[in-house]
């Protein structure tokens, strides 16, 4: 399918999980944006950037990096994308009005790019809903595959059960380093103070907008999910 899906959600809402769902189901390149930031910010060949460290520490402290900086990084992969003929499946970006319609009227953002290369149409925006208090418990209870990326709850946390491997590839589970109470308080404050703009912006410029409930388990999510991109996808 050359379609374009965005996920936005507050930090643990299933962005990513849904995300490469979807990529699997429908053949999808999934861009985890998340990542590729942090892939960026700790390449050990980056790690004396000026730059670099200044976007290190805004990560690290909960706060949204700087918008002109994400654009040039994603947009620059998106392009890579689109050449690549297929549809692309979107979690944790954009982050920001700017980063989503540029800085003014006068400059481009990632929305304009997505437009014009894969049509208004084409362009699925899922918005999943949790409260505050369930964001906080998933990102605390979660464990990373370092090899797979794959999340697993902790349920050492409840049960005396230890997590040392990622059940699907046997790969190193990990913290995130930003799953911590302090850091996702902020973080989810900064979900509302940028990211619903975007969301506003986008129903203003007839973008299509789906609200899903992100509470129910993954699957079940992912069935919501797939039933709107049949029912609109004509």
């Amino acid at each position: 399918m050359n379609i374009v899906v965005i996920l936005f959600g507050p930090p643990g809402s299933g962005k990513g999980t849904q995300a490469q769902l979807l990529a699997d189901k429908l053949n999808l390149f999934h861009f985890d944006t998340g990542k590729y930031i942090r892939d960026i910010l700790y390449n050990p060949e980056l790690i004396n950037n000026a730059i670099i460290k200044s976007e290190r520490r805004l990560n690290e402290s909960g706060q949204l990096n700087t918008s002109s900086w994400i654009f040039k990084i994603v947009s620059k992969k998106i392009k890579k994308i689109d050449k690549t003929n297929k549809g692309v499946v979107l979690s944790g970006s954009p982050r920001t009005i700017a980063e989503a319609f540029g800085q003014n009227s006068d400059s481009s953002g990632l929305m304009n790019i997505l437009e014009k290369d894969y049509g208004k149409k084409n362009i699925f925006i899922f918005v999943l809903k949790i409260p505050a208090k369930e964001s906080i418990k998933r990102n605390t209870h979660r464990l990373n595959c370092s090899v797979c990326r794959t999340p697993v709850l902790n349920i050492s946390k409840f049960r005396n059960i230890k997590i040392s491997a990622c059940p699907f590839c046997g790969g190193k589970m990990n913290y995130r380093f930003d799953d911590k109470k302090e850091v996702i308080i902020k973080r989810l404050k900064e979900y509302e103070n940028q990211s619903q703009p975007i969301i506003k912006e986008m129903k203003r410029k007839n973008f299509k907008i789906i609200t899903i409930d992100g509470t129910p388990l993954p699957y079940k999510v992912h069935n919501l999910i797939m039933a709107k991109i049949v029912k609109f996808h004509k």
